[in-house]
């Protein structure tokens, strides 16, 4: 081993720890949510991880994104086999250590397969780079896509465009100089062999300095995409797996009901009860009907949160954003996400917080303006769930703080005195049969 190998050791060792520290703050932000048992149907959701994360089964629902996403998502989990090769080099010294212990044949292939995924991922890159900036698809360049949320999009095209040519690189300078050796050729390159003729002019030196230093470029990127995903869009690298095993596994439109309030309403309704009978419920002292920050939401919408890939495919599906409204389904998880770290920020460094996820960031305008059609959670990806951030403050604001537009008021008021909907009383109800 000598000094550049202990270079590659600290280097990676550092970026390990740092992607390990930041990867435990995010879960426990994660964890300041409520508690919510998703422990129920486990052979059904690893079925629904396995089509919708692995199987990337949403995704082609539109056709040209999901093909060119699956080619990116394929390249991605398979050229990381080649960062394996890397990293065993890099720590011991050694060069192509994979074709000492691999047939030449199946070698040959997996270089192969990576050449033309590269080249593949390069194309879909360039692709998607040309529908968010040149073409600019309307769901890119809405009103909560700051300039953050874009720039941080066209920087992972950018990564995947430099660290996929410093591979084809690399393995073009690699070619030249077994070439130039007159050895028995270690890989199979029919991506990089066209690169060639741009360096054949090079000195064997140069050839040298070229194969080390996309070397090194090559998996210093990759340590920096690494951790770089933590704080970008791309969480959903990770978190798509766990999102999609701990979804909502219900009909879409079933909401959830808080079991006090159902026991409450059930008596209320049943023409046989008491009305003047008390009951114990599981109600507890202080506790709050809803969500008005983030930290009263579940466990499983802050993951969601984390897992947004801000696509936007539930914006563009959802009827009142079509139609001109506030909302906007990926802004409230977008919003949901910057809430919880900002809470949990100022609670590691003892700076006062005084604002709220309802108000501060989600208006009430947004969260009235939402049909419940659940056509968000339909069309996402990966199966998130804003709609149920939603219903949550608006739970808040209709049993906390008795805000709701005034034609839900009066019927909230209805049902509360008449045990119905309707402005008579329960006596009167069935008067309209006799007329």
């Amino acid at each position: 081993m000598g000094f550049s190998n202990y270079i590659f050791i600290i280097l990676l060792l550092s970026s390990l720890y740092i992607f390990s520290r930041n990867l435990n703050i995010i879960i426990s932000n994660i964890k300041l949510g409520r508690d919510v048992n998703r422990s129920d149907r486990p052979t059904d959701r690893w079925r629904n991880m396995f089509r919708v994360a692995l199987g990337q089964s949403k995704m082609v629902r539109r056709p040209v994104a999901g093909i060119l996403h699956i080619i990116i998502y394929v390249g991605f989990v398979i050229i990381n086999i080649e960062v394996i090769e890397i990293v065993i080099d890099g720590i011991f010294g050694t060069h192509r250590y994979l074709s000492t212990i691999l047939p030449a044949f199946f070698y040959n292939f997996l270089i192969a397969s990576f050449e033309i995924l590269a080249f593949l991922v390069l194309f879909a890159c360039l692709v998607f780079w040309s529908r968010r900036n040149i073409l600019r698809l309307k769901r890119f360049w809405s009103k909560e896509m700051t300039s953050w949320p874009r720039n941080d999009a066209n920087l992972i095209l950018v990564f995947e465009v430099l660290l996929m040519t410093a591979f084809l690189f690399m393995n073009a300078a690699d070619f030249s100089i077994q070439n130039r050796a007159d050895v028995v050729t270690v890989g199979a390159f029919p991506i990089s062999i066209y690169l060639v003729p741009l360096i054949e002019g090079m000195t064997t030196e140069g050839l040298y300095f070229l194969e080390r230093f996309t070397w090194w470029f090559h998996i210093i990127g990759i340590l920096c995409f690494m951790n770089y995903v933590l704080i970008s869009k791309h969480l959903h690298i990770f978190f798509a797996f766990p999102s999609t095993y701990f979804a909502n596994l219900n009909p879409l439109g079933q909401l959830s009901n808080i079991e006090a309030v159902t026991k409450e309403v059930r008596l209320m309704m049943d023409p046989n009860a008491d009305p003047y009978a008390t009951t114990k419920t599981n109600i507890v002292d202080n506790q709050t009907f809803g969500a008005k920050d983030a930290t009263d939401l579940n466990w499983v919408q802050l993951l969601n949160a984390y897992s947004c890939t801000e696509c936007g495919r539930c914006s563009s599906n959802c009827p009142a954003n079509q139609t001109g409204k506030i909302l906007s389904p990926r802004k409230i998880l977008m919003d949901t996400r910057d809430r919880i770290t900002e809470i949990s920020y100022n609670k590691r460094n003892n700076i006062k917080d005084e604002k709220s996820l309802l108000g501060d960031y989600i208006t009430e305008e947004e969260l009235w303006a939402c049909t419940s059609c659940n056509a968000c959670t339909d069309s996402c990806p990966i199966e998130l769930d804003p709609m149920s951030i939603i219903i949550d403050l608006r739970r808040y604001l209709v049993m906390e703080e008795s805000s709701a537009p005034k034609e839900l008021n009066m019927m909230f008021n209805n049902v509360e005195n008449n045990g119905a909907p309707w402005q008579f009383s329960a006596a009167d109800r069935l008067k309209w049969k006799d007329e």
